[in-house]
């Protein structure tokens, strides 16, 4: 069989870009279709395939503003060639599950999310304060196209897979269609525990998008007068460097090797935002330290919480889930983890960890392609 990967754009490694890392491995003979390619921007695996990017791609600076081109996103994903193709793999968070397979040809999509700016996440990136009066006018005109090209866009995919039960919720939501679940690939191996008491701050490790709430982490650190390090950038920057006025340390993005010493040293995670899976608090516990999460989203499916007293739960806990998306609720599980840090135990989380490893990850894929592609 011919086989296609398709991605929404190549641009850096984030979780997506690790899925289709594994992909590209699996089918080293696919060809790979795309809005946009930055050279150099992912692993080796994906940078040798065949990369067959969009008109976009000539756009002088594109890597800077692609994301500016929304608008544009479903017409140029539509005109791929894919003629010749027998199996189409989709990795998707936006528009690459819209691709077009050839007359006959099946398409399975893995998808990370819908397209999160014209669904739940539209007053995020597009309310008051989050973008400006153009910005926002021209979205409220386009989300309803845009709503209804994915929505419809959906039957020519074969076969979904979510990367998690949430994800698979929305997908049977805005699309009408159920979807297998399978986690995304973690590279635990990349972190390990000290084996030794922390010695740093509270961690935050996130891009500086509004729909993180990376605001009440920093509240929280306050009010629970403890350290906060947070490590990332993006668009909200400035907003919450005023916002933490000095009482936190911003790292930008680190290399692996920094990133894991930093996660090894620290007292736990803030996890404050609702994503659709999250790999990071799985890397901090890959390190052997706790997690501080909302109660939402992919985080009830990767952190194990303690009980509402503090007690141990069975199967033994990884952190604390907080039920209420407040700094207040998040100072208070810092509180209870300042006192009593052995109520998580650094191996319960290593283990829980490695049940997110990229090598289950392989494995489940190589399991279940054969139903994937129609052979079972």
């Amino acid at each position: 069989m011919r086989v296609a990967l398709v991605h929404d754009w190549l641009t850096g490694m984030r979780g997506g870009e690790k899925v289709l890392d594994v992909f590209a491995e699996l089918f080293p003979e696919a060809e790979l279709f795309t809005l946009v390619h930055v050279p150099g921007s992912v692993t080796p695996a994906i940078e040798a395939r065949r990369i067959h990017a969009s008109p976009l791609n000539r756009v002088p600076g594109i890597s800077r503003h692609y994301r500016k081109f929304l608008p544009l996103f479903p017409a140029l994903i539509e005109r791929m060639r894919l003629d010749g193709f027998d199996f189409v793999l989709s990795t998707s968070s936006a528009v690459a599950k819209g691709v077009r397979p050839a007359p006959g040809a099946r398409h399975v999509s893995y998808v990370h999310s819908p397209m999160r700016y014209v669904w739940d996440r539209y007053d995020d990136y597009f309310g008051p304060g989050r973008a400006d009066w153009i910005t926002r006018a021209a979205m409220r005109l386009l989300r309803e196209p845009l709503r209804t090209w994915d929505r419809e866009s959906s039957s020519r995919v074969d076969k979904f897979v979510a990367n998690s039960r949430f994800v698979a919720g929305r997908i049977e939501d805005y699309y009408g269609r159920s979807a297998e679940v399978l986690p995304p690939p973690v590279d635990v191996s990349r972190f390990r525990p000290t084996g030794r008491p922390p010695t740093g701050d509270w961690l935050v490790v996130s891009a500086f998008a509004p729909y993180k709430r990376l605001e009440i982490a920093i509240d929280a650190a306050r009010l629970a007068g403890v350290g906060l390090t947070i490590v990332g950038k993006g668009p909200e920057e400035e907003r919450l460097r005023r916002r933490a006025a000095g009482r936190a340390r911003f790292l930008g993005w680190l290399d692996d090797d920094s990133l894991g010493a930093i996660y090894a040293e620290s007292k736990g995670l803030l996890f404050p935002g609702v994503e659709d899976f999250g790999i990071v608090p799985l890397e901090m516990m890959a390190s052997g330290r706790p997690v501080v999460a909302y109660a939402a989203g992919g985080a009830l499916e990767t952190v194990r919480g303690l009980e509402g007293d503090g007690s141990r739960e069975a199967p033994a806990p990884t952190g604390i889930l907080v039920p209420v998306q407040t700094a207040e609720a998040f100072a208070e599980a810092i509180r209870l983890l300042e006192t009593y840090p052995d109520r998580v135990h650094p191996d319960d989380c290593v283990a829980w960890a490695g049940r997110f490893s990229r090598e289950v990850f392989v494995e489940r894929v190589r399991a279940a392609l054969p139903r994937w592609m129609g052979r079972s």
